[in-house]
């Protein structure tokens, strides 16, 4: 039997005493609806930021950015585009708002969360696509933002994390801007959905094997698109040379033993890897800090290694303008 955090367990238990029905279970635009209430209801009070600022118009129709800024200084700063998970179908800026303030606090950066749009309305190559014009805008308008072209992150969670590593790949093959560091909570790297554990590990969890199968349905309705590279960047031929990574995996996730497998592929091909695997949390549990405690802290040790990368780029480009 797999261990499960208290606070998981209990989380469960509320849910199913209050008879909170399955997201899969409703029409997308209910779920979204849904998901934001429970959102609102389970992250602890937004952190105190620097600044916040809202852009909506000018990168590309359906796609807006929220700037957060965790540090009050003229310098430009450090940035992570952040791509909000809720496989493709629901989430937003608003709803993980609260993880790209903890973030932009832990690391000392500016976090810009892309909305994109949204499947099934938008199916694949959608939020692919909107991905590299939010990328691209943010490179070109790095001086209006006051960031660091040069110290451009990339994450997400879930479905965001997918296009944060769709992204990685098309940078390091000279598609994109290139990107100096990832940040995956718990990816989905491989929608074939193939994991020996991906119909068991979330027994019993709220979100289970049938909630991913959901989303996968929305964004890819036709399957043979699953095994485009851009879908299940597992896929790719190669990972060498893609910027180092840190990768979240959890016991409780379909798909967690995807995320430990691409990880291991990560390093095994050379990229350097920070790989955290809990055993007893679920799913999604970094937007729920209310409810589950270990949330800040795993969002505080993800926002250090963030800012340790950024000190290591910046002392490198150092030297090599010194030579």
């Amino acid at each position: 039997m797999r261990p499960v955090n208290p606070d998981v367990r209990a989380m469960v238990d509320a849910a199913l005493k209050a008879g909170v029905r399955p997201l899969q279970d409703s029409d997308p635009q209910t779920a979204r609806e849904n998901y934001l209430a429970a959102r609102r209801l389970d992250q602890p009070p937004l952190a105190p930021v620097a600044s916040v600022m809202d852009i909506n118009d000018g990168i590309a129709p359906g796609v807006s950015l929220k700037i957060i800024r965790g540090v009050d200084t003229a310098e430009p700063l450090p940035c992570l585009l952040y791509f909000h998970g809720g496989g493709w179908t629901l989430g937003s800026s608003q709803s993980h708002e609260g993880i790209c303030r903890s973030l932009a606090l832990a690391a000392r950066c500016c976090v810009i969360s892309v909305d994109y749009r949204l499947a099934p309305e938008n199916p694949f190559p959608a939020a692919v696509d909107d991905a590299i014009q939010a990328l691209r805008y943010v490179v070109y308008h790095a001086g209006d933002l006051n960031i660091d072209r040069t110290s451009i992150a990339l994450g997400g969670d879930s479905a965001g994390a997918n296009l944060a590593t769709v992204l990685a790949l098309l940078g390091r093959d000279g598609h994109v801007p290139e990107a100096v560091y990832q940040l995956l909570f718990y990816p989905q790297v491989d929608l074939r959905m193939t994991a020996s554990t991906f119909d068991t590990a979330a027994e019993g969890m709220l979100v289970s094997a049938a909630t991913i199968r959901w989303f996968v349905d929305q964004y890819t309705p036709n399957p043979a698109a699953r095994d485009d590279w851009r879908v299940s960047p597992s896929l790719a031929l190669s990972l060498s040379g893609l910027p180092p990574a840190f990768v979240l995996t959890c016991g409780l996730d379909p798909l967690g033993e995807e995320g430990r497998q691409y990880a291991a592929r990560l390093e095994e091909e050379g990229c350097a890897v920070t790989a955290l695997h809990i055993s007893d949390q679920a799913h999604g549990f970094l937007n729920l800090g209310g409810a589950i405690k270990a949330a800040s802290g795993v969002l505080a040790y993800a926002g250090f290694m963030l800012s340790e990368e950024w000190r290591h780029t910046k002392n490198r480009l150092m030297q090599e303008n010194t030579q």
